[in-house]
């Protein structure tokens, strides 16, 4: 029941990441720090459509 979801930069929206999630287990979005390569820095990363 993984669900594959992609993040995107809270700054500059774009979609950077995959990863995979289990919606029963978690079924609030997810946020991550990670670096993003067009702001060239570690930002939030949020779980978008």
């Amino acid at each position: 029941m993984r669900d594959i979801i992609t993040l995107a930069c809270s700054e500059c929206k774009q979609r950077n990441y995959t990863t995979t999630k289990n919606k029963k287990k978690t079924p609030d979005k997810l946020s991550f720090s990670k670096y993003c390569r067009f702001c060239r820095k570690h930002s939030v990363h949020k779980e978008t459509k």
